[in-house]
Protein backbone atom coordinates (compact mmCIF):
# COMPACT_ATOMS: atom_id res chain seq x y z
CA UNK A 1 0.00 0.00 0.00
CA UNK A 2 1.23 3.49 -1.33
CA UNK A 3 1.80 6.26 1.15
CA UNK A 4 -1.41 8.36 -0.03
CA UNK A 5 -3.68 5.57 -0.41
CA UNK A 6 -2.34 5.09 3.52
CA UNK A 7 -2.75 8.75 4.26
CA UNK A 8 -6.70 8.47 2.54
CA UNK A 9 -7.93 5.29 4.29
CA UNK A 10 -10.23 6.37 7.00
CA UNK A 11 -9.84 5.87 10.37
CA UNK A 12 -12.45 3.28 12.26
CA UNK A 13 -13.97 5.54 14.86
CA UNK A 14 -13.90 4.47 17.99
CA UNK A 15 -16.66 2.61 19.85
CA UNK A 16 -19.22 4.59 21.34
CA UNK A 17 -18.82 4.29 25.44
CA UNK A 18 -21.66 2.38 27.13
CA UNK A 19 -24.03 4.86 28.47
CA UNK A 20 -24.16 2.15 31.67
CA UNK A 21 -20.99 1.41 32.15
CA UNK A 22 -20.21 5.32 32.10
CA UNK A 23 -22.52 6.32 34.20
CA UNK A 24 -21.72 3.09 36.80
CA UNK A 25 -17.78 4.69 36.91
CA UNK A 26 -18.98 8.02 37.23
CA UNK A 27 -21.18 6.48 40.39
CA UNK A 28 -18.09 4.42 41.68
CA UNK A 29 -15.70 7.41 41.38
CA UNK A 30 -18.01 10.06 43.19
CA UNK A 31 -16.87 10.86 46.58
CA UNK A 32 -20.21 10.92 47.97
CA UNK A 33 -20.15 6.85 47.18
CA UNK A 34 -17.51 6.54 49.65
CA UNK A 35 -19.19 8.34 52.27
CA UNK A 36 -22.55 6.28 52.05
CA UNK A 37 -20.23 3.44 51.95
CA UNK A 38 -18.96 3.89 54.88
CA UNK A 39 -22.28 4.83 56.57
CA UNK A 40 -23.84 1.30 55.29
CA UNK A 41 -20.68 -0.09 57.43
CA UNK A 42 -21.28 1.45 60.08
CA UNK A 43 -25.33 0.93 60.18
CA UNK A 44 -24.08 -2.77 59.74
CA UNK A 45 -21.57 -3.12 62.52
CA UNK A 46 -23.24 -1.75 65.15
CA UNK A 47 -26.77 -3.60 63.92
CA UNK A 48 -24.84 -6.74 64.19
CA UNK A 49 -23.96 -5.60 67.84
CA UNK A 50 -27.17 -4.43 68.53
CA UNK A 51 -29.93 -5.53 66.20
CA UNK A 52 -32.30 -3.31 67.85
CA UNK A 53 -30.26 -0.07 66.49
CA UNK A 54 -31.70 -1.18 63.36
CA UNK A 55 -34.76 -3.46 64.12
CA UNK A 56 -36.86 -1.87 66.90
CA UNK A 57 -40.09 0.02 66.43
CA UNK A 58 -37.86 3.21 66.97
CA UNK A 59 -34.65 1.95 65.28
CA UNK A 60 -35.39 3.11 61.43
CA UNK A 61 -37.35 5.82 62.90
CA UNK A 62 -33.85 7.23 64.56
CA UNK A 63 -31.79 6.85 61.98
CA UNK A 64 -33.74 8.69 59.67
CA UNK A 65 -35.01 11.24 62.36
CA UNK A 66 -31.65 11.99 64.31
CA UNK A 67 -30.33 14.00 61.50
CA UNK A 68 -32.73 15.66 60.10
CA UNK A 69 -32.37 18.83 61.16
CA UNK A 70 -28.59 18.81 60.49
CA UNK A 71 -28.93 18.12 57.03
CA UNK A 72 -31.04 21.43 56.66
CA UNK A 73 -28.58 23.44 57.96
CA UNK A 74 -25.37 20.93 56.44
CA UNK A 75 -27.09 22.43 52.89
CA UNK A 76 -27.40 25.55 53.66
CA UNK A 77 -23.79 25.00 55.23
CA UNK A 78 -22.50 23.00 51.49
CA UNK A 79 -23.99 26.17 49.55
CA UNK A 80 -21.18 28.97 51.46
CA UNK A 81 -18.46 26.54 51.88
CA UNK A 82 -18.85 26.21 47.94
CA UNK A 83 -18.40 29.93 47.28
CA UNK A 84 -15.33 29.34 49.43
CA UNK A 85 -16.97 30.58 52.44
CA UNK A 86 -18.03 29.78 55.81
CA UNK A 87 -21.26 30.42 58.25
CA UNK A 88 -19.75 29.51 62.02
CA UNK A 89 -23.10 31.31 63.47
CA UNK A 90 -25.60 28.73 62.32
CA UNK A 91 -26.01 27.19 66.36
CA UNK A 92 -26.57 30.56 67.05
CA UNK A 93 -29.39 31.27 64.17
CA UNK A 94 -31.04 28.34 65.20
CA UNK A 95 -31.16 29.10 69.19
CA UNK A 96 -33.00 32.06 68.18
CA UNK A 97 -35.04 31.39 65.41
CA UNK A 98 -36.43 28.57 68.11
CA UNK A 99 -36.70 30.52 70.72
CA UNK A 100 -38.93 32.80 68.22
CA UNK A 101 -40.75 30.34 67.49
CA UNK A 102 -42.19 29.40 71.42
CA UNK A 103 -42.66 32.86 71.92
CA UNK A 104 -44.58 33.72 68.80
CA UNK A 105 -46.68 30.76 69.84
CA UNK A 106 -47.55 32.29 73.86
CA UNK A 107 -47.66 35.90 72.71
CA UNK A 108 -49.53 35.47 69.62
CA UNK A 109 -52.53 32.87 70.68
CA UNK A 110 -53.86 31.47 67.92
CA UNK A 111 -51.14 32.29 65.29
CA UNK A 112 -51.30 29.89 62.22
CA UNK A 113 -48.89 27.05 62.29
CA UNK A 114 -47.85 28.30 58.31
CA UNK A 115 -47.41 32.05 59.63
CA UNK A 116 -44.61 30.70 62.44
CA UNK A 117 -42.88 28.82 59.67
CA UNK A 118 -42.71 31.74 57.92
CA UNK A 119 -41.62 34.39 60.72
CA UNK A 120 -38.37 31.13 61.38
CA UNK A 121 -37.12 31.64 57.69
CA UNK A 122 -37.17 35.05 56.96
CA UNK A 123 -35.85 35.77 60.02
CA UNK A 124 -33.08 33.51 60.01
CA UNK A 125 -32.57 34.64 55.95
CA UNK A 126 -32.06 38.00 57.75
CA UNK A 127 -29.60 37.57 59.96
CA UNK A 128 -28.21 35.06 57.03
CA UNK A 129 -28.03 38.80 55.29
CA UNK A 130 -26.13 40.47 58.04
CA UNK A 131 -23.53 37.63 57.84
CA UNK A 132 -23.24 38.02 53.59
CA UNK A 133 -22.76 41.88 53.69
CA UNK A 134 -20.63 42.13 56.18
CA UNK A 135 -18.65 39.55 54.34
CA UNK A 136 -19.55 40.83 50.90
CA UNK A 137 -18.65 44.23 51.29
CA UNK A 138 -16.44 44.67 54.17
CA UNK A 139 -14.09 42.42 52.45
CA UNK A 140 -13.55 40.72 56.23
CA UNK A 141 -12.95 36.84 56.16
CA UNK A 142 -16.05 34.74 56.07
CA UNK A 143 -14.29 33.08 59.14
CA UNK A 144 -13.91 36.08 61.19
CA UNK A 145 -17.06 37.33 60.08
CA UNK A 146 -19.19 34.84 61.30
CA UNK A 147 -17.12 33.96 64.37
CA UNK A 148 -17.87 37.28 65.44
CA UNK A 149 -21.82 36.93 64.76
CA UNK A 150 -21.52 33.38 66.49
CA UNK A 151 -20.96 34.84 69.78
CA UNK A 152 -23.01 38.13 69.10
CA UNK A 153 -26.40 36.06 68.04
CA UNK A 154 -26.02 33.77 70.98
CA UNK A 155 -25.86 36.97 73.56
CA UNK A 156 -28.48 38.37 72.13
CA UNK A 157 -29.99 35.05 72.88
CA UNK A 158 -29.24 35.07 76.37
CA UNK A 159 -30.32 38.34 76.98
CA UNK A 160 -33.62 37.72 75.41
CA UNK A 161 -33.87 34.47 76.85
CA UNK A 162 -32.58 35.19 79.99
CA UNK A 163 -33.97 31.92 82.37
CA UNK A 164 -37.53 31.55 80.64
CA UNK A 165 -37.85 28.52 79.00
CA UNK A 166 -40.45 27.38 76.49
CA UNK A 167 -41.83 23.96 77.33
CA UNK A 168 -44.03 21.41 75.32
CA UNK A 169 -47.19 22.96 76.76
CA UNK A 170 -46.11 26.63 75.02
CA UNK A 171 -47.00 25.54 71.91
CA UNK A 172 -49.63 23.71 69.93
CA UNK A 173 -50.10 19.58 69.97
CA UNK A 174 -50.32 19.54 65.95
CA UNK A 175 -47.23 21.52 65.46
CA UNK A 176 -45.44 19.11 67.75
CA UNK A 177 -46.75 16.06 65.91
CA UNK A 178 -44.81 17.53 63.04
CA UNK A 179 -41.35 16.59 65.01
CA UNK A 180 -42.73 13.28 66.06
CA UNK A 181 -45.31 12.14 63.78
CA UNK A 182 -44.49 10.43 60.58
CA UNK A 183 -46.12 9.40 57.18
CA UNK A 184 -45.29 5.80 55.76
CA UNK A 185 -43.04 5.16 58.45
CA UNK A 186 -41.10 8.64 57.36
CA UNK A 187 -40.77 10.94 60.13
CA UNK A 188 -42.04 14.35 58.30
CA UNK A 189 -38.93 15.69 59.46
CA UNK A 190 -36.97 13.78 57.53
CA UNK A 191 -39.52 14.41 54.58
CA UNK A 192 -39.27 18.21 55.13
CA UNK A 193 -35.14 17.63 54.59
CA UNK A 194 -35.25 15.23 51.58
CA UNK A 195 -37.90 18.03 49.65
CA UNK A 196 -35.17 21.07 50.57
CA UNK A 197 -31.97 18.63 49.78
CA UNK A 198 -33.51 17.90 46.20
CA UNK A 199 -34.55 21.60 45.28
CA UNK A 200 -30.81 22.39 46.60
CA UNK A 201 -29.68 20.41 44.41
CA UNK A 202 -31.07 20.55 41.63
CA UNK A 203 -30.63 24.25 41.62
CA UNK A 204 -26.73 23.86 42.14
CA UNK A 205 -27.02 21.13 39.16
CA UNK A 206 -29.03 22.35 36.67
CA UNK A 207 -29.44 26.33 37.04
CA UNK A 208 -26.75 29.17 35.53
CA UNK A 209 -26.80 30.62 38.71
CA UNK A 210 -26.19 27.49 40.42
CA UNK A 211 -23.40 26.62 38.88
CA UNK A 212 -21.93 30.49 39.26
CA UNK A 213 -21.53 29.60 42.85
CA UNK A 214 -18.82 26.67 42.12
CA UNK A 215 -17.51 29.24 39.45
CA UNK A 216 -17.04 31.60 42.74
CA UNK A 217 -15.31 29.28 44.79
CA UNK A 218 -12.90 28.05 42.17
CA UNK A 219 -11.62 31.36 41.85
CA UNK A 220 -13.15 34.27 42.88
CA UNK A 221 -10.93 37.30 40.35
CA UNK A 222 -11.66 35.01 37.80
CA UNK A 223 -15.27 35.12 38.10
CA UNK A 224 -15.18 38.99 38.71
CA UNK A 225 -12.87 38.89 35.43
CA UNK A 226 -15.66 37.22 33.55
CA UNK A 227 -18.67 39.49 35.00
CA UNK A 228 -20.14 36.96 37.45
CA UNK A 229 -22.09 38.78 40.17
CA UNK A 230 -19.96 37.50 42.75
CA UNK A 231 -21.19 40.25 45.59
CA UNK A 232 -24.56 39.05 45.25
CA UNK A 233 -24.10 35.11 44.79
CA UNK A 234 -22.45 35.68 48.19
CA UNK A 235 -25.12 37.56 49.54
CA UNK A 236 -27.57 34.39 48.27
CA UNK A 237 -25.79 31.81 49.97
CA UNK A 238 -25.38 33.26 53.09
CA UNK A 239 -29.38 34.46 52.91
CA UNK A 240 -29.98 30.34 52.00
CA UNK A 241 -28.19 29.32 54.37
CA UNK A 242 -29.51 31.44 57.09
CA UNK A 243 -32.92 31.10 55.96
CA UNK A 244 -32.56 27.09 55.78
CA UNK A 245 -31.15 27.73 59.69
CA UNK A 246 -34.34 29.47 60.42
CA UNK A 247 -36.49 26.61 58.97
CA UNK A 248 -34.62 24.15 61.16
CA UNK A 249 -34.91 26.70 64.31
CA UNK A 250 -38.62 25.93 63.96
CA UNK A 251 -38.26 22.18 63.53
CA UNK A 252 -35.72 21.65 66.67
CA UNK A 253 -38.87 23.41 68.35
CA UNK A 254 -41.03 20.87 67.19
CA UNK A 255 -38.60 18.01 67.80
CA UNK A 256 -37.58 18.55 71.15
CA UNK A 257 -40.43 20.83 72.67
CA UNK A 258 -37.94 22.65 74.54
CA UNK A 259 -36.04 25.90 73.72
CA UNK A 260 -33.76 27.30 76.20
CA UNK A 261 -30.85 30.08 76.12
CA UNK A 262 -28.45 27.03 74.53
CA UNK A 263 -30.70 25.73 72.06
CA UNK A 264 -28.34 25.29 69.09
CA UNK A 265 -25.06 25.17 70.47
CA UNK A 266 -22.64 22.56 68.40
CA UNK A 267 -24.67 23.02 65.43
CA UNK A 268 -22.02 24.92 63.95
CA UNK A 269 -19.23 22.67 63.94
CA UNK A 270 -21.61 19.63 63.06
CA UNK A 271 -22.42 21.10 60.12
CA UNK A 272 -19.00 22.35 59.04
CA UNK A 273 -17.98 18.49 59.65
CA UNK A 274 -20.98 17.34 57.96
CA UNK A 275 -19.97 19.98 54.67
CA UNK A 276 -16.12 18.75 54.59
CA UNK A 277 -17.10 14.81 55.53
CA UNK A 278 -19.33 14.84 51.89
CA UNK A 279 -16.63 16.00 50.06
CA UNK A 280 -17.37 19.50 49.86
CA UNK A 281 -14.02 21.29 48.95
CA UNK A 282 -13.26 23.20 52.24
CA UNK A 283 -10.78 25.56 49.81
CA UNK A 284 -14.46 26.07 47.65
CA UNK A 285 -15.10 25.01 44.38
CA UNK A 286 -16.62 21.62 44.29
CA UNK A 287 -18.86 19.11 46.45
CA UNK A 288 -22.89 18.87 46.48
CA UNK A 289 -25.53 19.21 49.12
CA UNK A 290 -26.40 15.47 48.92
CA UNK A 291 -22.68 14.80 50.36
CA UNK A 292 -23.14 17.38 53.08
CA UNK A 293 -26.56 15.32 53.58
CA UNK A 294 -25.00 11.91 53.53
CA UNK A 295 -21.83 13.57 55.71
CA UNK A 296 -24.64 14.82 58.37
CA UNK A 297 -26.50 11.28 58.60
CA UNK A 298 -22.66 9.79 58.69
CA UNK A 299 -21.64 11.96 61.69
CA UNK A 300 -24.58 11.59 63.65
CA UNK A 301 -25.35 8.07 63.10
CA UNK A 302 -21.67 7.65 63.99
CA UNK A 303 -22.24 9.05 67.34
CA UNK A 304 -25.34 7.22 68.37
CA UNK A 305 -23.29 3.82 67.29
CA UNK A 306 -20.24 4.52 69.40
CA UNK A 307 -21.77 4.05 72.66
CA UNK A 308 -22.92 0.49 71.36
CA UNK A 309 -19.72 -0.64 70.07
CA UNK A 310 -18.29 0.12 73.50
CA UNK A 311 -16.47 3.39 72.60
CA UNK A 312 -16.65 5.94 75.38
CA UNK A 313 -18.38 8.87 75.12
CA UNK A 314 -14.74 11.43 75.19
CA UNK A 315 -13.60 9.85 72.08
CA UNK A 316 -16.85 10.70 70.19
CA UNK A 317 -15.58 14.04 69.00
CA UNK A 318 -11.66 12.70 68.45
CA UNK A 319 -13.83 10.39 66.06
CA UNK A 320 -15.13 13.14 64.39
CA UNK A 321 -12.36 15.22 64.31
CA UNK A 322 -9.96 12.54 62.43
CA UNK A 323 -13.08 12.12 59.62
CA UNK A 324 -13.13 15.84 59.12
CA UNK A 325 -9.13 15.74 58.86
CA UNK A 326 -9.11 12.99 56.69
CA UNK A 327 -11.66 14.36 54.84
CA UNK A 328 -9.72 17.49 54.46
CA UNK A 329 -6.44 15.26 53.20
CA UNK A 330 -8.43 13.76 50.93
CA UNK A 331 -9.53 16.14 49.42
CA UNK A 332 -6.12 18.08 49.25
CA UNK A 333 -4.58 15.02 47.50
CA UNK A 334 -7.12 14.08 44.95
CA UNK A 335 -6.83 18.23 44.25
CA UNK A 336 -3.41 17.78 43.83
CA UNK A 337 -3.69 14.48 41.89
CA UNK A 338 -6.55 16.42 39.21
CA UNK A 339 -3.84 19.05 38.85
CA UNK A 340 -0.55 17.08 38.00
CA UNK A 341 -3.05 15.17 35.51
CA UNK A 342 -4.13 18.67 33.98
CA UNK A 343 -0.23 19.24 33.99
CA UNK A 344 0.32 16.40 32.18
CA UNK A 345 -2.32 16.36 29.14
CA UNK A 346 -1.30 20.19 28.46
CA UNK A 347 2.64 19.14 28.09
CA UNK A 348 1.41 15.77 25.80
CA UNK A 349 -0.85 17.92 23.76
Amino acid sequence: MSTAQASTQKRVPAAEPNAFASGFGSFVRARETGILLALVLVVIATTAKNPTFLFSPDGWRDLLLTPSILILIAVGQAIVVITRSVDLSVGSILGLTAYLTGRLFLDVPGIPILAVFAAGIVFGGLLGLINGALVAFAKVPALVITLGTLYAYRGINVAWTGSDRINASDMPKDFLALGTGQFLTIPYLTIIALVVLVAAGWYLRNQRAGREFYAIGSDPDAARLYGLPVTRRILVAFVVSGALTGLAGVLYAARYGTVNSQAGSGYELDAVGAAVIGGVAIFGGSGTVWGAAIGAVLLLTINRALPILGVPDFWQRAVVGVLIIGAIVLDRVLSLRQSRKLLEERDDS
